[in-house]
């Protein structure tokens, strides 16, 4: 009975928790992020409007469309691919916000039946 009435109040607790979503305001700006390659942090920076994403890093600019699907998910597709790869279109969900970050996750748009899905998580800071 006890264990009962234990489960029960920690369920209860738990699922009055929400994870703040304010999608809508990173829609739009200037952002900062960190990365790392070849074991080295690096930062990098975009901006993005309503309907492009401009890419600054390691001294390159990359530039692709995004078409939101709603508040808190947009697909990113590359302008200008210099590869096969780059052709893919990445599905990008916000999971949560604060006052000037948001934390995200992203994939591949289209799964590909014979792999295995790679699920990537991110933070960025809204510095504008």
């Amino acid at each position: 009975m006890r264990i009962t009435l234990i489960l029960t109040c920690c369920l209860l607790f738990s699922s009055c928790y929400n994870i703040e979503r304010n999608c809508t305001d990173f829609k739009t700006g200037t952002f900062e992020f960190t990365y790392i390659v070849d074991g080295k942090e690096k930062t990098g920076k975009f901006v993005r409007t309503e309907s492009v994403n401009i890419d600054y890093y390691d001294n390159k600019i990359d530039s692709a469309s995004v078409r939101w699907i709603n508040d808190c998910e947009f697909i990113q597709k590359a302008l200008h691919p210099k590869s096969m790869a780059e052709e893919k279109a990445i599905h990008f969900k916000i999971l949560s916000t604060t006052d000037d970050t948001y934390t995200f996750e992203y994939q591949l748009a289209v799964k590909d039946p014979y792999k295995k899905p790679r699920i990537e998580k991110g933070t960025a800071k809204k510095i504008n």
